[in-house]
């Protein structure tokens, strides 16, 4: 992604970024008047359903009586609800994270709607007693919920809530955007010097406030978990309070071609890099290799490989018996894995399960079943390393430094001669040596003691389809056609997954349905469905059962080819248009004159490219000669990424495509 996007703040403000002190929040818990429901359409957004008001956090750290530090989190929102389509934000989630026995905690929760009746502001609190309910997630994570009470059509809430935590070396983001517009976002940061933090920041918004002050100040830490007399220390430390605040932040709101929406969000994370006096000082900033190296001698992930493994004799074996080469071996262990495992789980980076266990119950989770492809690859002397990486709907990856929370997926590598395979079992109808779409991601690692990097990129992805049509007049003078159609290979796996939802029969009728005109369809087939490396072929022939007007309207698309509407909609994008892959789609079409009629309007050709450099092109040529039309059409875009800066010029590019291939050959009769 762009640099822009995603980069490593180790800050140091400048004295141009100091503001005055007196740049406050504008608003106070509990103090809402009339006047604050007058506005009904705020200029940030006019058609916005809802707007915060001011969205403010503070983080402090303070010593505890486990002989450490806590974590204090204090969240205070304002929200003005302008209509129903906004009634969600009433209903909140605080996740908590726990390890073991320690949990975080909530201290207090306030909430309170308020409304405008009879001129007269009606507060409605929510009771805490019996209004906050506990889920369990799962064993690192539970959540607090509660939905503010009597909520209307221009309700005013407001609620605040403290999060005592005692994991110190783990500091929640905080998000300055989201799906609706933020008048005043605010956080505050009161770091000790002996938590050494680096922030890393997303997005594109700039801080209108980025302010830092230093000062000194005690710490009282208390150690009462022993069976004698606590034991009290005290110490001076430094402690820099931070400051950031964003004004009039846009909604972030999902578009197409979107990997993960988090990716953009304005927001600003936290990794702890070291520890330091008084604690023993620590580094927690490590190296790749030791990470890798760490995770290949972990019990829930690399030790399961690493093992002998001599009871996968009975599995791999019968396998690779009269296998030739390491690629045979690779392919028929693949696809015995793909074939004979169901996975439970397509978001999970370490593994539960014995591999015993997953072979037993023919079950695993997405690493558990591609650790079994790597085991039982390299048990029969194929060079295999596990890659971890995140999916394109989990976000993108830190390059420079470990930071294994991002990740949680796992495919498998083999090297193989001098070409290096990438597999995941867990998709019943892919073909070796290809990964699903959301796979491509960006940056990912090899699991091995060089911990290489690997770019998977969707730019390298270019999917090629063609579709090819042909119509004549039969021996009554009506038109009939035929059409062969490949899609690229995604496409093939993705029509391949339809028709093993809903089958063959209803293919068929989707396609039919696809056409303008009243058709008939026959001799309809499906090539190489189930050879999973290689294109599905689509064939069948057609006839055109529309009754014959003196004029016809013509558009030499058939079947639903080519774009009816741009898939680019909003006149304004603030972050990257990321497509899956690049494309070139190219369409051909021979065809006679209808039988008794003329050509009265042909559209005229052209070829456009979409800049300078040509990444993208639009061919539409067309001609006549005599009583046969040819027609071609072609869409390539050679790249997937598109920066904010090139979303006006991909708009206008579709919205020309979109206008010429809605344009049609008119036909009258001969008279």
């Amino acid at each position: 992604m762009s640099s822009k996007a995603f980069f490593l703040c180790l800050i140091t403000w400048s004295a141009a970024l100091l503001v005055s002190a007196q740049d406050k929040p504008p608003v106070k818990f509990g103090n809402v008047s009339a006047k604050d429901f007058a506005t009904t359409i705020y200029p940030i957004d006019s058609n916005a359903h809802a707007v915060v008001i001011a969205d403010i956090g503070y983080s402090t750290v303070e010593g505890n009586n486990k002989n450490s530090v806590s974590v204090f989190f204090k969240r205070y929102r304002r929200v003005h609800i302008l209509n129903k389509n906004a009634f969600d934000v009433a209903s909140q989630s605080i996740y908590l994270g726990k390890d073991g026995q320690d949990e975080e905690e909530i201290e207090k929760i306030k909430a309170v709607t308020y409304n405008l009746e009879n001129g007269k502001v009606v507060e409605t609190k929510l009771d805490t007693k019996n209004g906050v309910f506990k889920e369990n997630l799962n064993r690192q994570t539970v959540v607090k919920k509660f939905t503010l009470p009597n909520i209307k059509e221009g309700s005013i809430i407001e609620y605040e809530y403290t999060v005592k935590s005692d994991f110190f070396w783990h500091l929640d983001p905080w998000a300055f955007q989201g799906p609706y517009p933020v008048l005043w976002s605010e956080y505050n940061l009161e770091l000790p010097e002996f938590l050494g933090y680096t922030f890393l920041s997303r997005g594109y918004k700039k801080y209108d406030i980025a302010d830092k002050k230093t000062r000194s100040t005690f710490f009282v830490i208390t150690d009462t978990r022993g069976t004698g007399a606590s034991e009290r220390s005290q110490f001076n430390a430094n402690v820099t309070d931070h400051r950031w605040v964003i004004k009039n932040v846009p909604a972030l709101k999902e578009e197409n071609f979107t990997s993960a929406l988090k990716n953009h969000i304005t927001r600003i994370e936290f990794q702890l890099a070291e520890l330091r006096p008084p604690y023993a000082y620590k580094n927690f900033v490590q190296s790749w290799s030791k990470v890798t190296t760490d995770l290949l001698r972990s019990e829930s992930f690399g030790e399961k490989i690493a093992r002998d493994n001599g009871w996968l004799d009975e599995y791999t074996e019968p396998l690779v018996a009269d296998a030739k080469s390491d690629l045979e071996k690779a392919r028929r262990i693949y696809y015995y894995v793909r074939n004979n495992f169901t996975c439970t789980d397509y978001s999970d980076f370490y593994a539960d399960q014995t591999l015993r266990n997953v072979v037993k119950t023919k079950k695993g989770t997405v690493s558990e079943i591609n650790l079994l492809l790597t085991a039982m690859l390299k048990h029969e002397k194929v060079n295999a390393d596990p890659v971890m990486l995140s999916t394109r709907s989990n976000g993108s990856t830190y390059e420079l430094y470990p930071l294994m929370s991002q990740y949680n997926y796992v495919v498998v590598k083999a090297d193989i001669g001098t070409t290096s395979y990438f597999m995941d079992a867990t998709e019943p109808r892919l073909g070796f040596g290809h990964l699903p779409v959301r796979c491509y991601n960006g940056h990912a690692r090899v699991v091995n003691q060089l911990a290489q990097p690997i770019y998977f990129t969707p730019d390298t992805l270019l999917e090629r389809s063609s579709t090819s049509v042909f119509m004549i007049n039969d021996d009554k003078g009506n038109m009939v056609g035929s059409l062969n159609k490949v899609p690229g290979y995604y496409e093939s796996f993705s029509l391949r997954e339809k028709i093993n939802e809903k089958g063959k029969a209803a293919y068929e009728t989707e396609v039919k349905k696809s056409f303008a005109q009243d058709v008939s369809l026959a001799k309809f087939r499906l090539d190489s469905l189930d050879k999973p490396e290689e294109f599905v072929w689509v064939n069948y022939d057609f006839d055109i059962l529309d009754e014959k007007q003196d004029i016809i309207y013509f558009n030499p698309l058939l079947a639903g080819e080519g774009y009816k509407e741009n898939p680019f909609k909003s006149a304004q994008r603030l972050y990257p248009v990321e497509m899956p892959y690049g494309f070139d789609q190219s369409y051909t079409l021979q065809m006679e004159v209808p039988a008794g009629y003329e050509v009265d309007e042909l559209p005229k050709s052209m070829v456009v490219k979409m800049n300078e450099s040509g990444e993208g092109m639009f061919e539409y040529r067309i001609s006549q000669s005599g009583t046969s039309i040819s027609f071609r059409c072609r869409v390539q875009l050679k790249r997937a990424y598109f920066d904010p800066e090139e979303y006006e010029m991909l708009r206008e590019f579709f919205n020309m495509i979109v206008t010429k291939e809605s344009e049609q050959i008119v036909f009258k009769k001969k008279k």
